[in-house]
Protein backbone atom coordinates (compact mmCIF):
# COMPACT_ATOMS: atom_id res chain seq x y z
CA UNK A 1 0.00 0.00 0.00
CA UNK A 2 0.95 3.46 -1.06
CA UNK A 3 1.59 5.16 3.03
CA UNK A 4 2.10 8.66 1.40
CA UNK A 5 0.07 11.49 3.38
CA UNK A 6 -2.56 12.65 1.96
CA UNK A 7 -5.02 15.58 1.97
CA UNK A 8 -8.46 14.99 3.38
CA UNK A 9 -9.90 18.33 0.88
CA UNK A 10 -8.17 18.29 -2.49
CA UNK A 11 -7.97 21.52 -4.16
CA UNK A 12 -11.14 20.66 -6.34
CA UNK A 13 -12.88 20.40 -3.02
CA UNK A 14 -11.46 23.11 -1.14
CA UNK A 15 -11.02 25.71 -3.37
CA UNK A 16 -14.43 27.47 -3.39
CA UNK A 17 -15.09 26.27 0.62
CA UNK A 18 -16.17 29.91 1.48
CA UNK A 19 -19.70 30.45 0.44
CA UNK A 20 -19.82 33.73 -0.02
CA UNK A 21 -17.36 33.87 -3.23
CA UNK A 22 -19.48 33.96 -6.25
CA UNK A 23 -18.87 30.45 -7.87
CA UNK A 24 -19.87 26.93 -6.57
CA UNK A 25 -18.67 24.79 -3.71
CA UNK A 26 -18.45 20.94 -3.97
CA UNK A 27 -17.62 19.09 -0.82
CA UNK A 28 -16.94 14.90 -0.93
CA UNK A 29 -18.20 12.79 1.80
CA UNK A 30 -15.12 10.80 3.13
CA UNK A 31 -15.34 6.83 3.74
CA UNK A 32 -13.16 5.56 6.66
CA UNK A 33 -12.18 2.75 5.04
CA UNK A 34 -11.32 4.05 1.49
CA UNK A 35 -7.61 3.66 1.23
CA UNK A 36 -5.70 6.91 1.66
CA UNK A 37 -3.84 7.29 -2.02
CA UNK A 38 -7.37 6.45 -3.91
CA UNK A 39 -9.10 8.92 -1.89
CA UNK A 40 -7.29 11.27 -2.72
CA UNK A 41 -7.03 10.75 -6.17
CA UNK A 42 -10.35 10.60 -6.24
CA UNK A 43 -10.79 13.65 -5.01
CA UNK A 44 -7.86 15.72 -6.42
CA UNK A 45 -8.87 14.20 -10.32
CA UNK A 46 -10.81 16.16 -12.76
CA UNK A 47 -12.28 14.84 -15.97
CA UNK A 48 -14.07 15.66 -19.01
CA UNK A 49 -14.89 12.54 -20.22
CA UNK A 50 -16.80 13.77 -23.05
CA UNK A 51 -13.44 14.68 -24.39
CA UNK A 52 -11.42 11.81 -22.72
CA UNK A 53 -9.29 14.30 -21.20
CA UNK A 54 -8.35 14.02 -16.93
CA UNK A 55 -5.89 16.19 -15.09
CA UNK A 56 -4.72 14.59 -11.38
CA UNK A 57 -3.61 16.93 -8.80
CA UNK A 58 -3.54 14.06 -6.44
CA UNK A 59 0.35 14.29 -6.11
CA UNK A 60 0.91 17.58 -5.97
CA UNK A 61 -0.24 18.20 -1.96
CA UNK A 62 -2.10 20.92 -2.06
CA UNK A 63 -3.56 21.88 1.25
CA UNK A 64 -7.17 23.26 1.47
CA UNK A 65 -5.90 26.30 4.00
CA UNK A 66 -3.81 27.61 0.86
CA UNK A 67 -6.18 27.55 -1.58
CA UNK A 68 -8.94 29.16 0.78
CA UNK A 69 -6.41 32.00 1.33
CA UNK A 70 -5.93 32.11 -2.59
CA UNK A 71 -9.96 32.55 -3.24
CA UNK A 72 -9.68 36.68 -3.46
CA UNK A 73 -7.24 36.40 -6.30
CA UNK A 74 -9.03 33.61 -7.70
CA UNK A 75 -11.99 35.64 -8.00
CA UNK A 76 -10.49 38.59 -9.57
CA UNK A 77 -8.53 36.22 -12.21
CA UNK A 78 -11.65 35.03 -13.28
CA UNK A 79 -12.94 38.62 -13.59
CA UNK A 80 -9.91 39.28 -15.34
CA UNK A 81 -10.45 36.47 -18.13
CA UNK A 82 -13.95 38.08 -18.54
CA UNK A 83 -12.25 41.31 -18.91
CA UNK A 84 -9.66 40.11 -21.67
CA UNK A 85 -12.38 37.99 -23.93
CA UNK A 86 -14.85 40.96 -23.86
CA UNK A 87 -11.73 43.02 -25.90
CA UNK A 88 -10.75 44.97 -22.69
CA UNK A 89 -6.89 46.24 -22.83
CA UNK A 90 -5.34 43.95 -20.88
CA UNK A 91 -1.49 44.58 -22.28
CA UNK A 92 -1.37 48.17 -21.01
CA UNK A 93 2.38 48.35 -21.78
CA UNK A 94 1.40 48.21 -25.51
CA UNK A 95 -2.32 49.42 -25.17
CA UNK A 96 -4.01 46.32 -26.99
CA UNK A 97 -6.43 43.58 -26.38
CA UNK A 98 -5.64 39.77 -26.56
CA UNK A 99 -7.82 38.05 -29.05
CA UNK A 100 -6.36 34.40 -29.10
CA UNK A 101 -9.12 33.06 -27.63
CA UNK A 102 -11.36 34.57 -30.20
CA UNK A 103 -9.26 32.66 -32.77
CA UNK A 104 -11.51 29.58 -32.69
CA UNK A 105 -14.52 31.20 -31.55
CA UNK A 106 -15.07 34.32 -33.50
CA UNK A 107 -18.23 35.12 -32.71
CA UNK A 108 -16.70 36.22 -29.05
CA UNK A 109 -15.14 38.45 -30.67
CA UNK A 110 -16.54 41.85 -29.33
CA UNK A 111 -16.77 43.59 -32.73
CA UNK A 112 -17.99 42.36 -36.37
CA UNK A 113 -14.90 43.73 -37.29
CA UNK A 114 -12.85 41.93 -35.14
CA UNK A 115 -14.79 38.40 -36.33
CA UNK A 116 -14.18 38.86 -39.84
CA UNK A 117 -10.31 39.41 -38.86
CA UNK A 118 -10.34 36.17 -37.70
CA UNK A 119 -13.23 34.22 -39.92
CA UNK A 120 -12.09 35.65 -43.71
CA UNK A 121 -8.33 34.52 -43.24
CA UNK A 122 -9.12 30.99 -42.24
CA UNK A 123 -11.32 30.82 -45.26
CA UNK A 124 -8.77 32.29 -47.49
CA UNK A 125 -5.86 30.04 -46.10
CA UNK A 126 -8.03 27.06 -47.03
CA UNK A 127 -8.56 28.05 -50.05
CA UNK A 128 -5.12 28.69 -50.76
CA UNK A 129 -4.04 25.59 -49.20
CA UNK A 130 -6.03 23.81 -51.39
CA UNK A 131 -5.18 25.43 -54.67
CA UNK A 132 -1.61 24.39 -53.98
CA UNK A 133 -2.84 20.82 -53.29
CA UNK A 134 -4.62 20.54 -56.70
CA UNK A 135 -2.73 22.16 -58.84
CA UNK A 136 -4.32 25.81 -59.01
CA UNK A 137 -1.03 27.30 -57.97
CA UNK A 138 2.48 26.00 -59.53
CA UNK A 139 5.79 27.04 -59.63
CA UNK A 140 7.00 28.53 -62.42
CA UNK A 141 8.58 25.65 -63.81
CA UNK A 142 5.30 23.13 -63.90
CA UNK A 143 4.25 20.79 -61.88
CA UNK A 144 3.12 21.25 -58.14
CA UNK A 145 4.75 22.40 -54.94
CA UNK A 146 5.74 19.24 -52.83
CA UNK A 147 7.43 20.66 -49.78
CA UNK A 148 7.30 23.86 -47.78
CA UNK A 149 9.92 26.11 -45.65
CA UNK A 150 8.89 28.03 -43.05
CA UNK A 151 10.68 31.07 -42.00
CA UNK A 152 10.05 32.47 -38.53
CA UNK A 153 11.43 32.46 -35.49
CA UNK A 154 9.79 31.95 -31.78
CA UNK A 155 6.12 31.86 -32.05
CA UNK A 156 6.28 32.27 -35.29
CA UNK A 157 7.96 29.16 -36.00
CA UNK A 158 7.60 26.55 -32.79
CA UNK A 159 4.29 26.97 -32.80
CA UNK A 160 3.66 25.66 -36.47
CA UNK A 161 6.88 22.86 -35.55
CA UNK A 162 5.12 21.80 -32.68
CA UNK A 163 2.46 21.16 -34.55
CA UNK A 164 3.96 19.28 -37.33
CA UNK A 165 5.72 17.23 -35.29
CA UNK A 166 2.43 15.87 -33.23
CA UNK A 167 0.11 15.49 -36.04
CA UNK A 168 1.81 16.31 -39.40
CA UNK A 169 3.37 12.84 -39.46
CA UNK A 170 1.90 12.38 -43.37
CA UNK A 171 1.20 15.51 -44.38
CA UNK A 172 0.73 16.48 -48.36
CA UNK A 173 3.58 18.82 -48.21
CA UNK A 174 6.19 18.32 -45.53
CA UNK A 175 7.94 21.15 -43.46
CA UNK A 176 11.37 22.71 -42.88
CA UNK A 177 12.13 25.27 -40.87
CA UNK A 178 14.69 28.53 -41.01
CA UNK A 179 13.95 29.35 -36.99
CA UNK A 180 17.63 31.11 -36.48
CA UNK A 181 20.24 33.22 -37.93
CA UNK A 182 22.98 30.46 -38.08
CA UNK A 183 24.13 30.05 -41.42
CA UNK A 184 25.34 26.62 -41.73
CA UNK A 185 22.13 25.43 -40.38
CA UNK A 186 20.08 27.28 -43.35
CA UNK A 187 22.56 25.93 -45.75
CA UNK A 188 21.65 22.60 -44.47
CA UNK A 189 18.26 22.98 -44.79
CA UNK A 190 18.76 24.22 -47.99
CA UNK A 191 21.08 21.28 -49.21
CA UNK A 192 17.60 18.73 -48.35
CA UNK A 193 15.39 20.99 -50.09
CA UNK A 194 17.53 20.87 -52.92
CA UNK A 195 17.08 16.96 -53.41
CA UNK A 196 13.55 17.13 -54.30
CA UNK A 197 14.27 21.08 -55.20
CA UNK A 198 13.84 24.62 -54.65
CA UNK A 199 11.67 25.22 -57.57
CA UNK A 200 8.91 22.91 -55.94
CA UNK A 201 9.56 24.34 -52.64
CA UNK A 202 7.21 27.17 -51.58
CA UNK A 203 8.51 29.62 -48.80
CA UNK A 204 6.46 30.96 -46.21
CA UNK A 205 7.89 33.70 -44.36
CA UNK A 206 6.02 34.77 -40.99
CA UNK A 207 7.13 38.36 -38.93
CA UNK A 208 4.70 40.35 -37.62
CA UNK A 209 6.02 43.29 -37.83
CA UNK A 210 9.00 42.61 -40.85
CA UNK A 211 11.66 43.68 -38.77
CA UNK A 212 12.90 40.50 -36.90
CA UNK A 213 16.15 40.02 -37.79
CA UNK A 214 16.50 36.57 -37.39
CA UNK A 215 13.51 35.97 -40.27
CA UNK A 216 14.32 39.17 -42.11
CA UNK A 217 17.85 37.47 -42.63
CA UNK A 218 16.50 33.65 -43.45
CA UNK A 219 14.41 35.30 -45.89
CA UNK A 220 17.00 36.94 -47.89
CA UNK A 221 19.53 34.18 -47.18
CA UNK A 222 16.70 31.76 -49.14
CA UNK A 223 16.26 34.77 -51.47
CA UNK A 224 19.75 34.12 -52.45
CA UNK A 225 19.65 30.15 -52.81
CA UNK A 226 16.70 30.80 -55.08
CA UNK A 227 18.51 33.30 -57.08
CA UNK A 228 21.78 31.04 -57.12
CA UNK A 229 19.52 28.31 -58.68
CA UNK A 230 17.96 30.77 -61.44
CA UNK A 231 14.60 31.19 -59.67
CA UNK A 232 12.27 34.10 -58.76
CA UNK A 233 12.07 34.03 -55.17
CA UNK A 234 8.69 35.87 -54.93
CA UNK A 235 7.11 33.66 -57.46
CA UNK A 236 7.96 31.13 -54.86
CA UNK A 237 6.97 32.81 -51.61
CA UNK A 238 4.08 33.57 -49.44
CA UNK A 239 3.85 35.90 -47.07
CA UNK A 240 2.25 36.06 -42.84
CA UNK A 241 2.43 38.93 -41.60
CA UNK A 242 0.95 42.76 -40.54
CA UNK A 243 -1.02 44.85 -42.83
CA UNK A 244 1.37 47.61 -43.82
CA UNK A 245 4.44 46.26 -42.15
CA UNK A 246 7.90 45.49 -44.12
CA UNK A 247 7.22 42.52 -44.64
CA UNK A 248 3.81 42.86 -46.59
CA UNK A 249 5.68 46.00 -48.54
CA UNK A 250 8.40 43.93 -49.26
CA UNK A 251 6.16 40.93 -50.60
CA UNK A 252 3.66 43.50 -52.48
CA UNK A 253 7.24 44.25 -54.13
CA UNK A 254 9.05 40.82 -55.20
CA UNK A 255 4.67 39.72 -56.22
CA UNK A 256 4.69 36.95 -53.24
CA UNK A 257 2.38 34.21 -54.49
CA UNK A 258 0.20 35.14 -51.09
CA UNK A 259 -0.49 37.52 -47.67
CA UNK A 260 -2.24 36.56 -44.82
CA UNK A 261 -2.38 39.05 -41.87
CA UNK A 262 -1.16 38.62 -38.59
CA UNK A 263 -3.11 40.91 -36.13
CA UNK A 264 -1.15 42.73 -33.29
CA UNK A 265 -4.11 41.55 -30.56
CA UNK A 266 -2.38 38.08 -31.65
CA UNK A 267 0.75 37.63 -29.60
CA UNK A 268 3.60 35.33 -31.09
CA UNK A 269 3.67 32.93 -28.31
CA UNK A 270 -0.56 32.52 -28.29
CA UNK A 271 -0.08 32.58 -32.49
CA UNK A 272 -0.22 29.12 -33.43
CA UNK A 273 -4.27 28.86 -33.92
CA UNK A 274 -3.82 32.05 -35.53
CA UNK A 275 -2.77 32.55 -39.55
CA UNK A 276 0.90 31.82 -38.02
CA UNK A 277 0.04 28.37 -37.54
CA UNK A 278 -3.06 28.04 -39.37
CA UNK A 279 -1.71 28.32 -43.16
CA UNK A 280 1.62 25.91 -42.64
CA UNK A 281 -1.20 23.05 -40.96
CA UNK A 282 -3.54 23.68 -43.63
CA UNK A 283 -0.77 23.12 -46.59
CA UNK A 284 0.48 20.53 -44.92
CA UNK A 285 -3.22 19.05 -45.02
CA UNK A 286 -4.25 18.66 -41.52
CA UNK A 287 -7.34 18.77 -40.09
CA UNK A 288 -7.27 22.64 -39.02
CA UNK A 289 -10.91 22.85 -37.94
CA UNK A 290 -10.41 19.78 -35.37
CA UNK A 291 -7.39 21.67 -34.15
CA UNK A 292 -9.72 24.84 -33.62
CA UNK A 293 -12.40 22.99 -32.15
CA UNK A 294 -10.27 20.99 -29.68
CA UNK A 295 -9.14 24.83 -28.76
CA UNK A 296 -12.58 25.54 -28.14
CA UNK A 297 -14.12 22.74 -26.21
CA UNK A 298 -11.17 23.66 -23.59
CA UNK A 299 -11.93 26.99 -23.56
CA UNK A 300 -15.47 26.32 -22.94
CA UNK A 301 -14.40 24.15 -19.83
CA UNK A 302 -12.63 26.53 -18.72
CA UNK A 303 -14.40 29.42 -18.84
CA UNK A 304 -16.50 27.96 -16.45
CA UNK A 305 -16.38 30.26 -13.17
CA UNK A 306 -16.84 26.84 -10.88
CA UNK A 307 -13.14 26.86 -10.12
CA UNK A 308 -13.45 22.81 -9.04
CA UNK A 309 -14.34 21.90 -12.37
CA UNK A 310 -12.03 24.56 -14.47
CA UNK A 311 -8.70 22.85 -15.59
CA UNK A 312 -7.15 25.72 -16.25
CA UNK A 313 -7.56 27.01 -12.91
CA UNK A 314 -7.03 24.04 -10.85
CA UNK A 315 -3.56 24.04 -12.68
CA UNK A 316 -2.65 27.80 -12.02
CA UNK A 317 -3.11 26.73 -8.13
CA UNK A 318 -1.21 24.12 -8.47
CA UNK A 319 1.56 26.13 -10.16
CA UNK A 320 0.95 28.63 -7.37
CA UNK A 321 1.21 26.14 -4.67
CA UNK A 322 4.41 24.47 -5.86
CA UNK A 323 6.00 27.42 -6.26
CA UNK A 324 4.87 29.89 -3.56
CA UNK A 325 4.12 32.04 -5.97
CA UNK A 326 7.06 33.38 -6.98
CA UNK A 327 8.52 30.45 -9.14
CA UNK A 328 10.35 29.09 -6.26
CA UNK A 329 10.73 25.84 -8.43
CA UNK A 330 11.17 24.26 -11.69
CA UNK A 331 8.67 22.69 -13.79
CA UNK A 332 9.56 19.72 -15.69
CA UNK A 333 7.42 18.79 -18.73
CA UNK A 334 7.52 14.77 -19.76
CA UNK A 335 5.37 13.93 -22.36
CA UNK A 336 5.25 10.24 -22.95
CA UNK A 337 4.42 10.23 -26.73
CA UNK A 338 7.27 10.90 -29.19
CA UNK A 339 4.74 12.97 -30.99
CA UNK A 340 4.96 15.41 -28.24
CA UNK A 341 8.79 15.51 -27.79
CA UNK A 342 8.53 19.38 -28.74
CA UNK A 343 5.60 19.98 -26.06
CA UNK A 344 8.10 20.92 -23.26
CA UNK A 345 10.02 22.92 -25.62
CA UNK A 346 6.50 25.17 -26.74
CA UNK A 347 5.71 25.43 -22.99
CA UNK A 348 8.97 26.97 -22.38
CA UNK A 349 8.51 29.53 -24.67
CA UNK A 350 4.54 30.65 -23.99
CA UNK A 351 4.91 29.80 -20.15
CA UNK A 352 8.63 31.81 -19.67
CA UNK A 353 7.56 34.65 -22.10
CA UNK A 354 4.52 35.31 -20.31
CA UNK A 355 5.05 34.82 -16.54
CA UNK A 356 9.00 35.71 -16.33
CA UNK A 357 8.79 39.65 -15.08
CA UNK A 358 10.74 42.37 -13.80
CA UNK A 359 7.76 44.53 -12.39
CA UNK A 360 4.16 43.74 -11.47
CA UNK A 361 0.84 45.70 -13.17
CA UNK A 362 1.67 48.03 -9.95
CA UNK A 363 5.42 48.55 -11.01
CA UNK A 364 6.69 47.01 -8.29
CA UNK A 365 9.90 44.42 -8.50
CA UNK A 366 8.75 41.09 -8.19
CA UNK A 367 11.15 39.23 -10.70
CA UNK A 368 8.13 36.53 -11.25
CA UNK A 369 8.79 33.67 -13.41
CA UNK A 370 8.45 29.66 -13.90
CA UNK A 371 11.39 28.10 -15.40
CA UNK A 372 10.14 25.38 -17.65
CA UNK A 373 12.17 22.52 -19.20
CA UNK A 374 11.90 18.88 -20.39
CA UNK A 375 11.73 16.45 -23.21
CA UNK A 376 9.94 13.34 -23.11
CA UNK A 377 9.28 9.97 -21.34
CA UNK A 378 10.67 7.04 -21.01
CA UNK A 379 13.60 8.68 -22.53
CA UNK A 380 14.14 10.92 -19.49
CA UNK A 381 14.89 8.35 -17.16
CA UNK A 382 18.27 7.29 -18.81
CA UNK A 383 18.91 11.33 -18.37
CA UNK A 384 17.75 13.62 -15.99
CA UNK A 385 15.39 11.70 -14.06
CA UNK A 386 18.22 10.32 -11.63
CA UNK A 387 18.83 14.45 -10.66
CA UNK A 388 15.01 14.42 -9.98
CA UNK A 389 14.74 11.70 -7.89
CA UNK A 390 17.75 12.09 -5.80
CA UNK A 391 19.15 15.49 -6.59
CA UNK A 392 17.94 18.94 -5.74
CA UNK A 393 14.33 19.20 -4.86
CA UNK A 394 13.93 22.29 -6.97
CA UNK A 395 10.91 21.15 -9.65
CA UNK A 396 7.64 19.74 -9.71
CA UNK A 397 6.67 17.35 -12.87
CA UNK A 398 4.25 17.53 -15.46
CA UNK A 399 3.27 13.99 -16.96
CA UNK A 400 1.32 13.96 -20.00
CA UNK A 401 -0.36 10.81 -20.93
CA UNK A 402 -1.32 9.44 -24.20
CA UNK A 403 -3.51 6.14 -23.23
CA UNK A 404 -3.67 4.90 -26.64
CA UNK A 405 -0.23 3.32 -27.46
CA UNK A 406 -0.39 2.55 -31.30
CA UNK A 407 -3.20 1.76 -34.09
CA UNK A 408 -2.92 -1.91 -34.87
CA UNK A 409 -1.74 -4.94 -33.78
CA UNK A 410 1.30 -4.67 -30.87
CA UNK A 411 3.65 -7.50 -30.62
CA UNK A 412 4.60 -8.98 -27.37
CA UNK A 413 7.88 -7.55 -25.73
CA UNK A 414 7.30 -10.21 -22.89
CA UNK A 415 4.97 -12.75 -22.10
CA UNK A 416 1.77 -10.96 -21.90
CA UNK A 417 3.41 -7.44 -21.92
CA UNK A 418 3.65 -4.76 -25.41
CA UNK A 419 6.02 -2.03 -25.65
CA UNK A 420 3.18 0.13 -24.79
CA UNK A 421 2.43 -1.68 -21.48
CA UNK A 422 6.04 -0.53 -20.62
CA UNK A 423 5.60 3.42 -21.18
CA UNK A 424 2.55 3.25 -19.47
CA UNK A 425 4.55 1.53 -16.68
CA UNK A 426 7.91 3.90 -16.63
CA UNK A 427 5.35 6.70 -16.51
CA UNK A 428 3.67 5.27 -13.65
CA UNK A 429 6.89 4.29 -12.00
CA UNK A 430 8.36 7.55 -12.68
CA UNK A 431 5.41 9.04 -11.02
CA UNK A 432 5.23 7.24 -7.86
CA UNK A 433 9.25 6.77 -7.51
CA UNK A 434 9.32 10.86 -7.57
CA UNK A 435 6.40 10.95 -5.23
CA UNK A 436 8.07 8.39 -2.56
CA UNK A 437 11.18 10.97 -2.73
CA UNK A 438 9.24 14.07 -1.59
CA UNK A 439 8.88 15.10 -5.06
CA UNK A 440 5.29 16.67 -6.59
CA UNK A 441 3.96 16.22 -10.12
CA UNK A 442 0.55 17.28 -11.99
CA UNK A 443 -0.24 14.16 -14.40
CA UNK A 444 -2.83 15.37 -17.77
CA UNK A 445 -4.40 12.80 -19.50
CA UNK A 446 -5.41 12.35 -23.12
CA UNK A 447 -6.27 9.36 -25.33
CA UNK A 448 -4.37 9.81 -28.67
CA UNK A 449 -2.66 12.59 -29.94
CA UNK A 450 -5.17 13.95 -32.99
CA UNK A 451 -5.25 17.46 -34.43
CA UNK A 452 -8.48 17.81 -31.78
CA UNK A 453 -6.57 16.80 -28.31
CA UNK A 454 -3.67 18.97 -29.58
CA UNK A 455 -6.03 21.81 -29.75
CA UNK A 456 -7.03 21.09 -26.14
CA UNK A 457 -3.44 20.97 -24.78
CA UNK A 458 -2.60 24.21 -26.69
CA UNK A 459 -5.87 26.07 -24.72
CA UNK A 460 -5.63 24.46 -21.37
CA UNK A 461 -1.99 25.99 -20.71
CA UNK A 462 -2.67 29.33 -22.39
CA UNK A 463 -5.88 29.88 -20.36
CA UNK A 464 -3.56 29.04 -16.94
CA UNK A 465 -0.39 30.86 -17.56
CA UNK A 466 -3.38 34.01 -17.88
CA UNK A 467 -4.88 32.74 -14.64
CA UNK A 468 -1.87 32.34 -13.15
CA UNK A 469 -0.19 35.73 -14.32
CA UNK A 470 -3.69 37.24 -12.33
CA UNK A 471 -2.66 35.95 -9.10
CA UNK A 472 0.45 36.96 -9.01
CA UNK A 473 -0.66 40.47 -10.56
CA UNK A 474 2.04 40.68 -13.57
CA UNK A 475 1.12 40.99 -17.21
CA UNK A 476 1.64 38.23 -19.38
CA UNK A 477 1.26 39.55 -22.71
CA UNK A 478 4.15 42.26 -22.90
CA UNK A 479 7.88 40.79 -23.72
CA UNK A 480 10.05 43.54 -22.65
CA UNK A 481 13.61 41.42 -21.28
CA UNK A 482 12.99 39.96 -25.29
CA UNK A 483 13.13 43.65 -26.36
CA UNK A 484 16.28 44.81 -23.96
CA UNK A 485 18.10 41.79 -25.87
CA UNK A 486 17.45 42.91 -29.11
CA UNK A 487 18.82 46.17 -28.47
CA UNK A 488 21.96 44.52 -27.14
CA UNK A 489 22.38 42.84 -30.07
CA UNK A 490 21.78 46.36 -31.97
CA UNK A 491 24.63 47.98 -29.86
CA UNK A 492 27.04 44.75 -30.44
CA UNK A 493 26.58 45.16 -34.76
CA UNK A 494 27.23 48.67 -34.71
CA UNK A 495 30.32 48.28 -32.45
CA UNK A 496 31.49 45.39 -34.64
CA UNK A 497 30.80 47.38 -37.92
CA UNK A 498 33.27 49.87 -36.16
CA UNK A 499 35.77 47.45 -35.90
CA UNK A 500 35.57 46.12 -39.07
CA UNK A 501 35.57 49.53 -40.75
CA UNK A 502 38.88 50.75 -38.57
CA UNK A 503 40.55 47.71 -39.08
CA UNK A 504 40.25 48.06 -42.94
CA UNK A 505 41.33 52.05 -42.77
CA UNK A 506 44.20 51.00 -40.87
CA UNK A 507 45.56 47.77 -42.93
CA UNK A 508 49.11 49.05 -43.26
CA UNK A 509 48.92 49.12 -39.49
CA UNK A 510 50.62 46.91 -36.93
CA UNK A 511 48.97 44.34 -35.36
CA UNK A 512 46.98 45.70 -32.38
CA UNK A 513 45.10 44.36 -29.24
CA UNK A 514 41.12 44.89 -28.00
CA UNK A 515 42.36 47.53 -25.93
CA UNK A 516 44.06 49.67 -28.20
CA UNK A 517 41.54 49.42 -31.08
CA UNK A 518 39.23 50.18 -28.30
CA UNK A 519 40.67 53.57 -27.21
CA UNK A 520 41.13 54.47 -30.99
CA UNK A 521 37.10 53.82 -31.71
CA UNK A 522 36.09 54.65 -28.24
CA UNK A 523 34.52 51.28 -27.42
CA UNK A 524 34.56 49.04 -24.26
CA UNK A 525 37.48 46.31 -24.88
CA UNK A 526 35.76 43.42 -24.21
CA UNK A 527 32.94 44.27 -26.62
CA UNK A 528 35.48 44.66 -29.60
CA UNK A 529 37.61 41.69 -28.55
CA UNK A 530 34.50 39.80 -28.94
CA UNK A 531 34.22 41.40 -32.52
CA UNK A 532 37.88 40.66 -33.07
CA UNK A 533 37.39 36.87 -32.22
CA UNK A 534 34.10 36.71 -34.35
CA UNK A 535 36.07 38.20 -37.49
CA UNK A 536 39.50 35.90 -36.85
CA UNK A 537 36.86 33.07 -36.69
CA UNK A 538 35.14 33.91 -40.03
CA UNK A 539 38.36 34.73 -41.70
CA UNK A 540 37.99 38.53 -41.58
CA UNK A 541 41.22 39.21 -39.83
CA UNK A 542 44.66 37.29 -38.64
CA UNK A 543 44.95 36.85 -34.87
CA UNK A 544 47.94 36.00 -32.99
CA UNK A 545 47.13 34.22 -29.72
CA UNK A 546 48.88 35.93 -26.87
CA UNK A 547 49.15 34.53 -23.07
CA UNK A 548 45.65 36.39 -22.10
CA UNK A 549 43.70 38.02 -24.60
CA UNK A 550 44.54 41.17 -23.59
CA UNK A 551 48.09 40.12 -25.10
CA UNK A 552 46.04 38.62 -28.47
CA UNK A 553 46.81 40.91 -31.31
CA UNK A 554 45.11 41.25 -34.52
CA UNK A 555 45.50 42.52 -37.93
CA UNK A 556 43.78 41.99 -41.42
Amino acid sequence: MDNRPVNLKSPCASILALSSLPFSISVFSISASTPMSWQSYNQSLLRYPQHGFSLDLSLMDIEPSYVEALAPKIAKAFADMVAVESGAIANPDEGRMVGHYWLRNADLAPTEELKKAITEPIAALKHFAEKIHTGGITPPSGGNFQQVLLIGIGGSALGPQLVSEAIGQNARLPLYFFDNTDPAGMDAVIAKLAKTGLDRTLVLVISKSGGTAETRNGMLEAKAAYEAAGLDFGRHAAAVTGSGSKLDQYATQLGFIARFPMEDWIGGRTSVLSTVGLVPAALQGLDIDALLAGAAAMDAETRKQDATKNAAMQLAIAWHSATNGKGEKDMVVLPYKDSLVLFSKYLQQLVMESLGKEHDLDGKVVHQGLAVYGNKGSTDQHAYVQQLRDGVNNFFATFIEVRKGRTGHSIEVDPGTSTADYLQGFLRGTRKALHAAGRKSVTISIPEVTPFQLGLLIALFERTVSFYASLVNINAYHQPGVEAGKKAAGAFLETLNKVRGHLTASAKNAAKNAAEIATEIDADPEDVYHCLTHLSANGEVQISIGATPAEDHFQL
